[in-house]
């Protein structure tokens, strides 16, 4: 169950740092790294919830 919250938080992440970059009328570069920090971001989330409520 771990890995599959991590992987859903990944995507999410990545989608809502990714989506950021674009509402803000940003680059390709910087829409790819806003989605990178926002799939780590996710996978900190994720990782805490699912230890919270899965373990």
């Amino acid at each position: 169950m771990n890995k599959l919250c991590i992987f859903i938080g990944t995507t999410i992440g990545g989608y809502l740092g990714w989506w950021l970059g674009e509402a803000l009328g940003w680059d390709f570069f910087t829409n790819f790294m806003l989605s990178g920090v926002g799939s780590l971001v996710g996978v900190y989330v994720s990782w805490k919830l699912a230890r919270k409520f899965f373990d």
